[in-house]
């Protein structure tokens, strides 16, 4: 769909520059944005390269196990029914780390491990759309309905708080802000609210679904 509404909006654009007689204009823009992109993502490859660095130096010193030992009261509320000793867990604790860190690059490996954790989950709890395909395939059910743990984790990665936000400090950095830290205290405030109202949401649905 996005796909759709992007190329909707290049082509309205590139017939509108035509129409009006501005090409010239739009090709510039497309020259300038093309190079702006290649030069910003040389800058966050750097950053990208050193956050993700020191997420793995932190968890051979165990500072991401600690953390996770920190948060695993909170992690039991919301995951009550997985079981202890999973190796979802880690993925999990591993993702939530991550993101309330900021690093979300560093979230994302973790996030798709966890998917997969989850997915392995339901396969031990015997539900037959998450059934091992058989070597044709044939019995494999392509259409596959989303577990609570799955949408409960979807929900909290994307409304996760964040202490450090370090993408948004790196892009107002590479744009010239003059304290692109500034926006921490805001992040913070507002990542903590979509929080609080993810958790409430994500019982309120637990709740009902059980009634």
């Amino acid at each position: 769909m996005m796909n759709y509404i992007w190329g909707g909006m290049l082509v309205i654009g590139i017939v509108y520059g035509v129409i009006t007689g501005n090409m010239q204009a739009v090709t510039d823009a497309v020259l300038e944005s093309s190079k702006e992109a290649v030069t910003l993502g040389i800058s966050m490859l750097g950053i990208v390269a050193f956050w993700t660095g020191l997420m793995e130096v932190a968890g051979e010193a165990g500072v991401i196990e600690s953390l996770t030992k920190l948060i695993s009261p909170f992690m039991r509320f919301l995951f009550p029914k997985i079981p202890k000793g999973h190796r979802a867990w880690d993925s999990l604790s591993a993702n939530f780390v991550a993101n309330i860190l900021g690093l979300g690059w560093a979230a994302t490996p973790a996030g798709l491990r966890a998917m997969s954790d989850l997915e392995q989950l339901e396969r031990e709890r015997g539900n037959s759309e998450y059934t091992e395909p058989s070597a044709n395939g044939i019995e494999c059910c392509a259409a596959r309905t989303a577990s609570d743990e799955m949408c409960t984790f979807l929900v909290m990665n994307i409304s996760s708080l964040q202490l450090i936000p370090v993408n948004i400090i790196a892009y107002r950095s590479q744009y010239g802000s003059a304290n692109p830290a500034g926006i921490i205290a805001p992040a913070i405030a507002a990542t903590f609210f979509s929080t609080v109202v993810a958790v409430v949401y994500c019982k309120i649905m637990d709740r009902e679904r059980r009634v």
